[in-house]
């Protein structure tokens, strides 16, 4: 009989694992695809992120602690990616930056600024843990105190860290623009 309940929790075990693929792995994806920069990397990321999941399938209490565990675990595995294989994608510095100016420091008014490139690249050039808490205020729309749960870091830690990327980003922003602050 032992046989036969472990093979049934084994069973609805794989069939949970796989719901819970399918309903999290676009933002498990995302989240390293945003971070990396880079779409092969992003799988592999995701890849490892689900094996560690299936894995630990066992410990989670429900749905929205699978949803926090999958977020947490995406964020860790994407910037230990980044560490481990600096040579994947070429790094960006905020000197290789283009200085993009415009006839008035105003950008065409058919451009949004929130999906150009260029942003793209700035927000890469940032540090990894910064980058990630930007990426997940503002890609994934997560909450202050989610993001502090997931990254493992206080909430003024995040609050503080979310401060200095705007400012670095308005700085490196506006010079781009030729809108340099005095």
């Amino acid at each position: 009989m032992d046989n036969v309940t472990g093979a049934a929790a084994a069973l609805a075990n794989q069939l949970n694992f796989e719901e819970l693929v399918r309903e999290h792995e676009r933002m498990v994806f995302s989240i390293a695809h945003h971070f990396l920069q880079n779409a092969a990397a992003a799988e592999e990321v995701a890849q490892d992120v689900f094996l560690e999941l299936f894995r630990s399938l066992s410990k989670l209490e429900s749905t929205a602690h699978a949803t926090f565990w999958l977020r947490r675990v995406a964020c860790h595995r994407s910037i230990d990616y980044a560490r481990r294989n600096k040579n994947f994608a070429a790094e960006v510095s905020w000197d290789e930056l283009p200085e993009h100016r415009r006839e008035g420091g105003q950008l065409p008014a058919s451009s949004d600024p929130l999906l150009s490139d260029r942003l793209r690249r700035v927000i890469a050039a940032l540090p990894d843990k910064m980058r990630m808490v930007v990426i997940l205020r503002y890609q994934e729309d997560a909450g202050l105190e989610e993001i502090a749960r997931a990254m493992k870091i206080p909430l003024n830690t995040v609050k503080s860290t979310l401060h200095r990327a705007h400012a670095v980003l308005r700085e490196k922003i506006g010079t781009s623009l030729g809108e340099a602050n005095p």
